[in-house]
């Protein structure tokens, strides 16, 4: 199999799991608070990893373990900075959700598609043409599966959804540097051990959960926990370790398409005709920028 075909279906299942996480995220906050909610899962999808890290490690040459060993300052700083942004994200994205609606929400956190180009000029990442129409029409795509009002007033709750579209940005681009140059599986550890303290401590300030609450919601914990987090978001940094950050982060925005089409099959929630549009614009927006570029284009660059 090609090597980015095989990544780029690494994104496509991660997506799918964080579509399917949407009705589990949002049972699980009826019971505890966000901050309680992102560290249980996280440190959820530390443990799954952790048995998964010890086999992988027996099976490395005596040179690969020489390697990642001089390697462990980069692994750590890399774990500790992607959980940092992976915290604040998360959890801006569950601080908005109450005050705005989620169609609303879906469409401003997705808003990282565009914000992942534009911070990869200051990273001197160059997107070309063909990459900015394909995110013009993934927001488009968004604009017609979100905002069903035709409306775009912001609210309190809005500036938190975009607020978490920077963040997961800013997540994206920070994975696309130390994903290269680590063990992926342990970047992803490390990620959410941190993002896991880092919302523990949000949880002892600003929260009281109770042992009652966290067994009420303890299905959807674990689903997020063991697939949302420690499935999915490894697959996330493993997938993105072979793509451009702004195809990564196109693909990853088909959760908005994939939570929709989730709830029209399990809960009967029948798509729209400009539902439906939607998401074909956004299917349309993910095979234009992975189409290979024409030998004209070859020819220039080298000659540049």
């Amino acid at each position: 199999m090609d090597k980015q075909l095989k990544h780029t279906l690494l994104l496509f299942l991660a997506a799918g799991i964080w579509g399917f996480a949407f009705v589990a995220q949002s049972v699980g906050m009826d019971y505890v608070g966000s901050f309680t909610f992102t560290a249980l899962r996280n440190f959820i999808g530390a443990l799954v990893l952790a048995p998964v890290i010890l086999v992988l490690d027996k099976r490395k040459s005596k040179e690969v373990r020489i390697r990642e060993k001089k390697e462990q300052k980069t692994l750590i700083r890399g774990g500790i900075l992607c959980g940092f942004f992976l915290c604040i994200a998360t959890n801006l994205q569950q601080f908005g959700i109450p005050y705005t609606t989620i169609g609303k929400a879906g469409f401003l956190t997705a808003m990282y598609i565009i914000l992942v180009p534009v911070l990869g000029i200051f990273c001197n990442r160059r997107a070309g043409r063909r990459v900015w129409i394909s995110v013009a029409l993934a927001v488009w795509g968004l604009y017609l599966l979100c905002m069903a009002g035709g409306s775009l007033v912001l609210q309190v709750g809005d500036l938190f959804e975009l607020g978490c579209a920077l963040a997961f940005a800013v997540q994206i681009l920070t994975i696309d540097h130390f994903a290269p140059k680590v063990d992926c599986v342990k970047l992803s550890c490390i990620e959410f051990v941190s993002c896991g303290i880092l919302s523990a401590i949000g949880m002892v300030l600003f929260e009281s959960p109770t042992i009652e609450a966290v067994q009420a919601a303890w299905i959807p914990i674990l689903y997020a926990g063991a697939l949302s987090t420690g499935v999915a978001y490894t697959l996330q940094i493993v997938g993105q370790k072979g793509l451009n950050p702004t195809l990564a982060s196109l693909i990853m925005s088909l959760e908005s398409v994939i939570s929709l089409i989730a709830g029209w099959v399990l809960l009967n929630q029948k798509l729209s005709k400009r539902e439906l549009v939607g998401c074909a614009i956004m299917f349309a927006a993910i095979i234009l920028v992975q189409l290979p570029e024409k030998k004209k284009c070859e020819i220039i660059t080298s000659e540049e």
